[in-house]
């Protein structure tokens, strides 16, 4: 007999269940994730906390008339599982399988694309704006974790919500205890009656009537904020302009269906707090949220185990450095935006507590708190992924490259990223960072010289930036002790004829390889900006074809830089710029899409063979 959620196609399906049948599809739900996440890898915690939400949800609203807008987007598998994806999850964040975030293009129902954190206020508004000027009834949620509410644009579109009068619901997915204590029976009694029309209707007839008497009035609504004030965290979003709901149990399914279906008939802002688990369900998950947050596959009976020595990750790399530099020098004082563990600064929080800023996910303003710091004498050290470093380029000119202010940028996940997809991969940081005046750029090829460059960079008085790959290197230990680098030099690795390869970062050991088939000499450039000016002019002199390798996007990039050098010298060489296409490339397997982009070194060969045949 199959059972219930075999019978869920759609979110139409389930709105055929009955309220009591609801918990039991929850509780297939959840075996479901655990199953098929062991099997691909991916976001696990977070999912299992949302079951009873997401199963709400499209219960309550008529998805995707109704819009859902989820942050950050890695809570969503149930969300595709009960939108026609089920089948689909055994090919998520694979090559050519679905992705493991909203995707407009994979579904109808994936409203909107959330890769990045604390937009889903923003975008739900948005479509709450156009529901009104097309004289629409449908709705628009945001459904937005407490760690995305740290970002300071959802409180930009809170304030702008709270004085609009569309019908908005902004449900708060409170999973760490963070913000309020734990909930009871009281707050979930309050939260069915403050959401029900009942309370609206006398609310707004009372309002009516004393706006005879302004007193009486102001009287009334501070009375009711009181009340309100004394069982809920209500304060902060009540001034913003919202109708505070909440806290209520998260995975009470009866509560949840109730609240949503009495705030579905509200009019304007609502604002419902939920209070959840991450890694309900799953024992192994309960007990640590953070190691089974994002996985690879493993025993769901067994659960993860501990891997035996592996070669170090550039993120260890970093770790470990960030520690060395610290116990020398009592000024540096590193900063992230909500990523210790990802960034690899777990051990450096823990021995300099003192020295470690955690932000939040607040990429603007770790960078302007680190110019700051770096105004009154401090070294500041900027652990932040590429990707997110995009959004606080505006930061990262105004505050401290004008200022010319030492602050050095550890920019983790330069290039692809693998499963995370588009979203995630550093695409484009080679390109902004090399027009910024003031901006030194470099890019190791192996994980000594990684450490090596962080010396460097730490040392200069200006800015800096360090941008290195995820994942491991080609296995090159680093030296523990630390010596600066020329600034600005590259250094020849081989010898050839006729090609000169001029590799970037991560894309030296394929160049060294596809030279050994073409003879070519190869240059690790090591600098991005300044570029080994004379290097470049040597190489030209002495060769036929310039090929230029980087893990960036071709336009503005290192090869870029590159032309623009040969042409200020008059040098007319033919120059070749392999790099990452004009796309968003995908998610898959790191390998096989740098394969896919000619990055590898049989691409490498193949291209210069096309352009130059022997």
């Amino acid at each position: 007999m199959p059972t219930l959620l075999e019978k869920i196609n759609t979110p139409e399906d389930l709105r055929g269940l009955t309220p009591e049948q609801l918990p039991q599809l929850a509780s297939e739900l959840r075996a479901f994730l655990v199953e098929s996440v062991s099997k691909t890898g991916g976001h696990l915690s977070s999912n299992l906390g949302t079951v009873e939400l997401t199963v709400a949800l499209h219960y309550v609203f008529n998805t995707p008339q109704d819009k859902l807008v989820w942050d950050v987007g890695h809570q969503t598998y149930v969300h595709k599982i009960l939108t026609g994806r089920r089948e689909a999850m055994k090919g998520l964040r694979m090559a050519g399988g679905i992705s493991g975030f909203p995707k407009r293009s994979e579904s109808p129902y994936d409203t909107f694309g959330t890769g990045h954190s604390s937009t889903s206020i923003s975008a739900a508004l948005g479509m709450a704006a156009a529901a009104q000027l097309a004289g629409s009834e449908s709705r628009a949620v945001a459904i937005i974790g407490d760690g995305a509410m740290t970002g300071g644009m959802a409180f930009e579109a809170l304030n702008n919500a709270g004085a609009m009068d569309a019908n908005l619901l902004v449900i708060l997915n409170d999973n760490d205890m963070s913000i309020s204590k734990p909930v009871g029976a009281l707050n979930n009694y309050l939260a069915k009656l403050m959401s029900g029309r009942f309370y609206a209707k006398v609310r707004s007839k009372s309002e009516s009537i004393l706006k005879g008497m302004p007193q009486m009035l102001e009287f009334a609504k501070r009375a009711e904020e009181h009340v309100k004030g004394m069982v809920t965290p209500s304060t902060l979003f009540e001034e913003f302009g919202f109708n505070y709901i909440g806290p209520i149990d998260g995975h009470d399914l009866d509560v949840l269906v109730t609240t949503l279906q009495n705030i579905r008939q509200l009019q304007g802002p609502q604002f419902l707090h939920i209070v959840t688990q991450k890694g309900k369900g799953y024992i192994r998950a309960e007990q640590d949220c953070i190691l089974y947050h994002g996985v690879g596959k493993f025993d769901p009976v067994s659960g993860i185990q501990p891997k035996g020595a592996a070669k170090p990750t550039y993120t260890h790399v970093f770790g470990d450095w960030l520690c060395d530099m610290a116990a020398a020098d009592e000024k540096l004082v590193a900063i992230t935006p909500a990523m210790c563990e990802g960034s690899g600064m777990v051990e450096f929080s823990e021995r300099f507590p003192e020295r470690y800023f955690d932000v939040g996910i607040a990429e603007q303003h770790a960078l302007t708190f680190a110019a700051g710091l770096a105004c009154d004498g401090y070294k500041p050290v900027v652990a932040i992924y590429s990707t997110f470093l995009q959004r606080a380029y505006d930061q990262l000119i105004h505050d401290i490259a004008i200022q010319n202010l030492p602050v050095l940028l550890a920019i983790d996940r330069g290039g692809l990223v693998g499963a995370d997809g588009a979203t995630h991969a550093g695409s484009f940081d080679l390109s902004f960072l090399r027009c910024i005046p003031n901006m030194t750029v470099m890019t190791p090829a192996d994980e000594n010289e990684c450490r090596q460059m962080l010396y460097t960079a730490y040392r200069m008085d200006t800015p800096t930036a360090v941008r290195y790959p995820r994942g491991v290197g080609p296995g090159f230990k680093p030296r523990a002790e630390m010596v600066a680098l020329p600034v600005g030099k590259g250094e020849l690795r081989r010898s050839g004829k006729k090609i000169a390869i001029l590799a970037f970062g991560s894309m030296l050991a394929p160049a060294l390889s596809a030279a050994e088939t073409l003879d070519a000499t190869v240059a690790n450039m090591r600098f991005v900006k300044p570029l080994d000016t004379a290097l470049i002019q040597q190489l030209a002199r002495e060769h036929d074809l310039l090929v230029t390798v980087e893990e960036n996007v071709i336009q503005g990039g290192a090869g870029s830089a590159v032309s623009e050098c040969l042409a200020q010298h008059g040098l007319t060489n033919p120059v070749m710029l392999l790099g990452l296409p004009d796309a968003f490339i995908e998610h898959g397997d790191p390998a096989k899409m740098l394969s896919e982009c000619g990055l590898d070194a049989a691409g490498i060969v193949a291209s210069v063979r096309q352009k130059y045949p022997e």
